[in-house]
């Protein structure tokens, strides 16, 4: 294609690089936008289905009453989940053709199983075996806890593609790799087809960067601000470097965008960033250069100072930095899913006030 060929700065993307570009929502007016500028992916989760209420209620307000008519003897939690599926099968119905298309690498709409159940990899297990069969280019969220690790392995081995969430660090990065490994080559040993399996582990770098700025502000740590914003770029880089060269099954998946550079500094890579359709606006409406930027390094002046200031960087970037019996005691796994059962429970919160209305 010409330069002039290009619908924006995102598809120029996707069509001269390696790099993918997913919709960071269920919502069918956004992702609509995101595949006419080339995304193929889209995700949800309780917390992005109560943002998709809020801007689309007079489409999914009477469905939801309906819902809950048609099944007198549902829970709250039961219609919220019935409603998280509906919305995500009919992104999965818009995403099929190129998931037709691309043999199962791409088109998938990503689901997450319940946040709750972070504990409990026998729960997770379930319910990613359940979702898998909404639809057929279903990819399901299990966060990188400790029975995480374990779900992940198990799902795998079942014929689920999983994207690994909750994840911030080199460390549970490799874990899932691992995991995913060890799954598919059970499930192969097993005689069981494993083509179209298109597993990808994300990195929330936006995340990341939040919480290290967080504790400098908490603990009174004085450090170059700069710094930070690279923090999560850091992460990523080094775990697409390890990922390569060990030929790890999952691609990665840049999430949590904060600023330019966890989109500008990760095209050219064979990977998946995800965006808001705000941050895709706001990019397609930029004069930031569509160049690969993913093999430059991120200056040793800024990884050696967070390094030297953070235990928390040198336990993300370092391979060796987090034993699996520490991820759910790291910051920004406490952080994220204490706000994604937050989230949840605001989607159960709104059901109830259909099924109780009027009660304050």
């Amino acid at each position: 294609m010409d330069e002039h060929e290009f619908k924006s700065p995102l598809h120029k993307m996707v069509s001269t690089t390696d790099t993918d570009l997913w919709n960071d929502s269920c919502s069918t007016s956004e992702l609509t936008y995101a595949i006419e500028n080339g995304a193929v992916g889209a995700t949800a989760n309780p917390s992005i289905v109560g943002e998709v209420l809020k801007q689309e209620m007079d489409l999914w307000g009477p469905r939801i009453i309906k819902l809950i008519a048609e099944r007198p003897r549902a829970t709250e939690d039961e219609i919220a989940w019935k409603l998280t599926e509906e919305m995500s099968i009919k992104c999965a119905e818009l995403l099929l053709p190129i998931f037709e298309r691309e043999k199962g690498k791409n088109g998938r709409l990503s689901i997450q199983t319940n946040p709750q159940y972070y504990r409990n990899a026998d729960l997770m297990v379930e319910q990613a075996v359940y979702f898998d069969g909404l639809a057929p280019n279903m990819i399901v969220k299990i966060p990188v806890t400790e029975a995480g690790v374990a779900a992940i392995e198990e799902a795998s081995f079942r014929g689920v593609s999983i994207n690994a969430t909750v994840c911030f660090s080199v460390p549970q990065a490799v874990a899932v790799a691992e995991a995913v490994g060890r799954g598919i080559e059970r499930r192969r040993k097993a005689g069981e087809d494993v083509s179209r399996m298109g597993p990808v582990c994300t990195i929330m770098v936006g995340r990341l960067d939040d919480w290290l700025k967080q504790v400098a502000n908490d603990d009174g740590i004085v450090t170059d601000p700069a710094h930070l914003d690279w923090a999560g770029v850091a992460v990523m880089k080094k775990a697409y470097r390890l990922f390569k060269e060990r030929r790890y099954t999952p691609r990665l998946l840049a999430a949590a965008t904060r600023h330019h550079m966890h989109w500008s500094e990760f095209v050219g890579a064979d990977m998946v960033v995800t965006l808001t359709h705000k941050w895709q606006k706001r990019f397609n409406a930029s004069d930031i250069e569509v160049i690969s930027r993913i093999d430059n390094p991120v200056d040793t002046d800024v990884i050696d100072g967070l390094l030297e200031k953070f235990v928390d960087f040198r336990r993300a970037y370092e391979e060796e930095g987090m034993a699996q019996s520490e991820f759910d005691g790291f910051g920004p796994t406490k952080k994220t899913l204490s706000g994604f059962i937050g989230g949840y429970q605001d989607l159960v919160r709104v059901i109830r006030g259909f099924m109780l209305p009027g009660v304050a």
